[in-house]
């Protein structure tokens, strides 16, 4: 039973993405339920049903009450038998399959799923977004809003089926069936609703705001708990342990002070609740009393109008509390909307082509890009590569390397000119599909915190054993992965590699960091400081695995430590975001320029800056 409720939707089915999200809670939700909304309206029944059954039954209490007082045992069973036999098959029976409903469709097919939905849809359109996005808020609070914000989504139908709708429904039957037993004792339910409501207004114009607040000092609390976790190297290495926790006081303290202004409302709600039930629960025995004192109503009524006074006192509470956790969903899903609902900053054009590689070369035209400033970066920059071509970058910090390499991923767009690979500009083609033809080492190398073959598998998920295996070797990592272990017991390649492959040093990880490049075999190979992490005999070693790498491919590559790219068939100097020198290590020694002043300069191989 559990399994076919909990596959009547899946949570990730096929939807449209959408590049620019509304940002209004309403339509987003919308979008959001759309694949739940025929479970939700058949929940929205059943809990109703639930609702009027239980009113029901406590007028049919009042209504056994009046029978008994006015009949004989024989009486009551030969008169009113098969009525009380047609009353328990619909309590024993019909009522537990009708609640059994109820709770199987917002417990098992709704609210779990939801949230699963939520949660792919909103990671996948996150992971859409450009590098320089992630760099401008908290890792911690972003996955915090991924993981939080659905969770509230599903809090937040529940709520509405199981609490508000069940609650709205037995209000209108109880006052249904309080109208037909005597209008007048809608009179003290009439005038508590109006005091309720106003209690309600009062609270929930305060709770919304309170709740957002406390939503988002929670995240700042759980980005700075991250940040500084996954930074604990400089943490221990300054011997900031103490100012860490000097400084965690302020957020923690922000966090407190947040909660606690949602809470005063919570406790100033509560009593006003408390005094509005004791009013309601004098004033409708009171009435149905006085009614019954005037021979308009019977025993029984009194009894069913009492029992429903004690329900509904006991049930505000309930209200109140779901109305409370109600709003405060919103504002987590409010707040969670602010990473999750962005627009992607850097998107694919809508007729965006696949990149198929057929010879590898590079055109850079008048490419230009400042980062929005007047200065840094590139300025008018035009070089063309080959097919096959192995193409030295060298130049001081700040002279426009990295600009270019990246403006070759597209990790961004050139505020003028263009980059064209074997002539198709790269504002055309989907990014996906080009970054698949390009092989990328970099200086700072981070692996995925999952095993050594899994992070080497990143470069061709489809790759054999085999192939898996020749690639380690290729890069010098086999000898060290048949020595690592993790805590769970996991050696050689199925060892996990810590958060961001923090259990390796730093060549270790950028020799499976080349290991994952040479299986993925890309056309177009980029090199930023690739073997920067690496002692000089292991780097001799690599050194002839990437001349290898190389053969065939269209190469860019990055260096400081210049006898790395001497053998380039090119090499290429920037300097203030221009190209000012290019040419052969020889030809450009000989022109006793830029290039030449930095090749006296090294010292150990490293460009002195």
């Amino acid at each position: 039973m559990f399994a076919f409720f909990e596959s009547l939707v899946d949570p990730y089915t096929p939807y449209r993405e959408n590049d620019t999200p509304t940002n209004r809670v309403g339509p987003f939700l919308g979008l959001m339920l759309r694949p739940f909304r025929k479970l939700i309206a058949l929940n929205l029944m059943t809990s109703a049903a639930t609702a009027v059954a239980e009113v029901a039954l406590i007028f049919y209490l009042g209504r056994l009450i009046d029978i008994l007082t006015g009949a004989t045992p024989d009486e009551f069973w030969s008169l009113y038998g098969l009525e009380l036999a047609i009353v328990l098959f619909l309590v024993l029976v019909l009522k537990p399959i009708v609640e059994t409903l109820d709770t199987a469709l917002i417990k098992n097919a709704i609210q779990p799923n939801v949230a699963a939905l939520g949660r792919w849809r909103s990671y996948r359109h996150v992971l859409r977004q450009p590098t320089g996005w992630f760099e401008s808020d908290f890792a911690g609070r972003i996955a915090n809003r991924v993981v939080q914000m659905p969770a509230a989504m599903g809090d937040l139908v529940f709520l509405t089926m199981n609490s508000i709708s069940y609650t709205v429904a037995y209000m209108v039957g109880a006052a249904t069936l309080l109208a037909s037993a005597n209008p007048w004792l809608l009179v003290p339910i009439g005038l508590w609703l109006i005091l309720y409501g106003l209690l309600l207004r009062w609270s929930l114009k305060r709770v919304r705001p309170a709740a957002r607040a406390s939503s988002a000092a929670r995240s700042k609390t759980l980005g700075f708990v991250v940040d500084s976790y996954s930074n604990i190297q400089s943490v221990k290495l300054f011997s900031h342990t103490d100012r860490e926790t000097e400084f965690a006081v302020g957020i923690l303290e922000n966090h407190r002070k947040t909660y606690m202004a949602e809470n005063r409302i919570v406790t100033a709600m509560d009593a006003g609740l408390v005094i509005l039930n004791g009013v309601l629960i004098v004033s409708v025995i009171g009435w149905a009393l006085v009614i019954w004192t005037n021979g308009a109503a019977s025993v029984g009524v009194v009894a069913s109008a009492g029992a429903l006074a004690l329900r509904i006192a006991g049930m505000t509470g309930m209200i109140l509390s779901a109305l409370s956790n109600f709003f405060r969903a919103l504002g987590v899903i409010a707040e969670g909307m602010e990473t999750v609902a962005q627009p992607i900053g850097l998107p694919d054009v809508e007729d965006a082509k696949a990149l198929a590689v057929t010879g590898g070369e590079i055109t850079v035209r008048g490419l230009t890009h400042h980062y929005g400033r007047e200065t840094g970066g590139l300025n008018n920059v035009d070089i063309h590569i080959k097919s096959g071509e192995r193409v030295g970058i060298v130049g001081r910090s700040g002279a426009g390397k990295s600009t270019l390499v990246k403006a070759l991923l597209r990790l961004y767009d050139p505020e003028e000119g263009a980059i064209l690979i074997d002539g198709n500009d790269l504002r055309a083609i989907s990014q996906e599909s080009l970054r698949a033809q390009i092989g990328m080492v970099q200086q700072e190398t981070s692996l995925l915190h999952r095993s050594i073959r899994e992070n080497i598998l990143y470069g061709r998920p489809d790759a054999t054993e085999a192939e898996v295996l020749a690639a380690a070797d290729r890069a010098n990592a086999t000898e060290f992965i048949a020595e690592l272990n993790d805590t769970i017991g996991n050696t050689g390649f199925d060892a996990q590699v810590g958060e961001r492959g923090v259990k390796l040093s730093g060549g270790q990880r950028q020799r499976i960091a080349l290991a994952r490049v040479i299986l993925k075999n890309a056309p177009i190979l980029i090199l930023d400081e690739a073997t920067s992490a690496l002692d000089s005999e292991t780097e001799a070693q690599i050194q002839q695995t990437l001349y290898r790498m190389m053969e065939g491919k269209t190469v860019v590559a990055i260096a400081h430590r210049l006898s790395t790219i001497a053998q380039m068939d090119r090499i290429i100097v920037l300097d203030e975001g221009r190209v000012v020198e290019e040419g052969t290590h020889d030809a450009l020694i000989a022109q006793d320029g830029h290039y030449a002043s930095f090749w006296k300069l090294q010292s150990g191989g490293f460009l002195s800056l």
